[in-house]
């Protein structure tokens, strides 16, 4: 039996059981520019690949504030991605208006996973060609879900989606147990390196990346970073990857300095870990 006799309408199953306009949907959110979040105890970063569709042309924006305690990054459709982005901000807003208090990261991103199912059930609609790592920080803490365009969401301590996410992953798969202690430069530091591992060979700039960051304590509200920063900490990591090599040579020339040289073990992994991104 040919895919396309069960794929006119969301509503049609497959004989499998497979309803395939919602996994176009999720194919979707994989062809879109990486994105990754990961957190910690005080803090929530989001970072996403700026990608133009022509060289005359400037990037889409895949990072957007939600509330003073929530952000967002997206990948897939920008433009399902932006009446998402502007519903949760709607929902934000009337929570506090109601209740004067800002609303639970939990309960927005229930909502929304409750509005992305209804497109899964109603045949003159399509589901939402996007996936949203929702980001922020409440009463209970700092979290991070993943929504997916079928109306699943999951809890993460760090994920990314988006094309060649795969690689990222596997960067932070070695890297999370760590997360929960890192300090907010540590953070930071972690989702650019995990960002350039998405870039496969192109180097990362302030110029083709967003990071954004919302922290505990006031003045800590969701910004997103402008590219003075983000150059700078890409330039920080960059000149720590040059000096691993020479740390790995006092390692051999003075071996009896056995703690020195295992703190320059130590330093040498970020630095390298980036320089040849693994094929997807």
């Amino acid at each position: 039996m040919f895919r396309n006799q069960y794929d006119t309408d969301v509503t049609t199953w497959s004989p499998a059981g497979r309803l395939f306009q919602v996994e176009y949907a999720m194919e979707a959110v994989k062809q879109g520019s990486a994105a990754i979040g990961l957190r910690s105890k005080t803090h929530v970063v989001l970072a996403s690949v700026n990608k133009a569709n022509n060289e005359l042309s400037s990037h889409q924006k895949k990072i957007f504030k939600v509330d003073d305690h929530i952000g967002v990054a997206i990948a897939g459709l920008t433009a399902d991605g932006r009446v998402l982005s502007r519903y949760m901000r709607s929902e934000c807003i009337n929570y506090s208006y109601l209740y004067e208090s800002p609303l639970p990261i939990g309960r927005l991103v229930v909502q929304l996973a409750d509005k992305a199912q209804v497109c899964t059930q109603r045949s003159w609609k399509r589901p939402y060609g996007v996936g949203l790592l929702v980001g922020g920080l409440d009463e209970s803490g700092a979290h991070l879900y993943y929504n997916c365009p079928s109306g699943n969401y999951f809890e993460y301590q760090a994920f990314a989606i988006g094309s060649r996410s795969q690689a990222a992953k596997t960067y932070l798969e070695r890297k999370f147990g760590n997360f929960m202690e890192s300090s907010r430069e540590n953070l930071l530091k972690d989702a650019l390196f995990a960002l350039r591992e998405t870039l496969q060979g192109e180097k990362l700039t302030s110029s083709n990346c967003t990071v954004a960051v919302v922290g505990v304590g006031k003045g800590e509200e969701f910004q997103i970073l402008d590219k003075e920063t983000v150059q700078a900490l890409i330039n920080e990591f960059e000149i720590a990857g040059e000096e691993a090599p020479a740390a790995a040579d006092a390692e051999d020339a003075a071996p009896e300095q056995g703690g020195a040289t295992e703190q320059g073990a130590t330093d040498q992994g970020p630095g390298n870990e980036g320089a040849a991104p693994m094929d997807i």
